[in-house]
């Protein structure tokens, strides 16, 4: 075991998981904040020192937690319901605070605002990809089915899109077809886009084969909160939609079970692609 230590603030899925058992197998000591309503302490055990729920707003026992363990250094990793903004919402004395002084609800904005919260108590926030870089493939098709040329101007398109939807703080994902957007990304997450955007699709009266599901960084993606993430749940939600591509901005998108996602993509027949 080195002196190292590392603090998580974990919200929903594998990810923040999966850090903390890199961190653990290099000797890290690591202690986990676990969002209320997202996080799960089982899913922790046996990786991780010190293990502790907050509810959303509680910055101040937060950092009370991270520092009575010595934390310097913290990542955010994994989903937080948006509706958690409404269910589990419970800020102390500090949160409070810092919540009447934010001059936007944007999720950049308030997240900005947090690292710097952190900053005043002596802790750093760090890269929510840190121990995944071996998830970020760089750009290329990783599946056997290659995009047609049509799917390939569907990328195009759907690309510069969801760009435009990611720069005003919307959300990472769009579905498009030809020039047609059919849905974008809003609270409800990705899966959840591409599941709605596939009940859409079916009601339509003219089908093609070149939908294209794409999800991007957002411009200047700060690394430390809010990659773009992809796995196997992803890959489901592909599959009963009925949609056969799924591009992502390469090395800058996490794909978690990679060779699991890949396996999955070619046995339904989905292209694949970093773009």
């Amino acid at each position: 075991m080195t002196n190292e230590k590392l603090g998580i603030i974990a919200g929903e899925g594998k990810m923040p998981v999966y850090i903390a058992r890199q961190a653990a197998q290099k000797g890290v000591a690591v202690a986990v904040a676990g969002l209320k309503g997202n996080a799960r302490e089982e899913d922790f055990r046996g990786v991780c020192t010190v293990y502790k729920d907050f509810r959303l707003g509680q910055m101040g026992a937060g950092l009370k937690f991270f520092k009575e363990h010595g934390v310097t250094r913290v990542l955010m990793a994994g989903r937080v319901q948006h509706t958690s903004i409404f269910s589990n919402l419970m800020p102390d004395l500090r949160g409070a605070k810092f919540l009447a002084s934010l001059k936007s609800m944007q999720t950049k904005h308030i997240l900005s605002r947090v690292i710097e919260e952190f900053k005043k108590e002596g802790i750093e926030f760090v890269s929510s990809a840190l121990y995944l870089e071996h998830f970020m493939p760089p750009a290329g098709v990783l599946t056997r089915r290659r995009p047609t040329e049509e799917e390939q101007k569907a990328v195009q398109y759907g690309f510069k899109t969801a760009k435009a939807v990611a720069a005003l703080d919307i959300g990472l994902t769009c579905v498009v077809s030809q020039n047609a957007v059919i849905a974008v990304e809003g609270m409800e997450g990705t899966d959840a886009c591409i599941r709605r955007a596939g009940e859409l699709y079916k009601k339509s009266a003219e089908k093609k084969n070149y939908v294209a599901v794409v999800k991007v960084a957002r411009p200047n993606q700060d690394d430390r909160f809010d990659l773009p993430v992809i796995g196997k749940g992803t890959m489901q939600a592909m599959a009963d939609a009925g949609f056969k591509l799924l591009a992502f901005e390469a090395e800058k998108t996490l794909v978690l079970d990679l060779e699991e996602v890949v396996e999955t993509a070619d046995r339904n027949g989905i292209c694949l692609t970093a773009v």
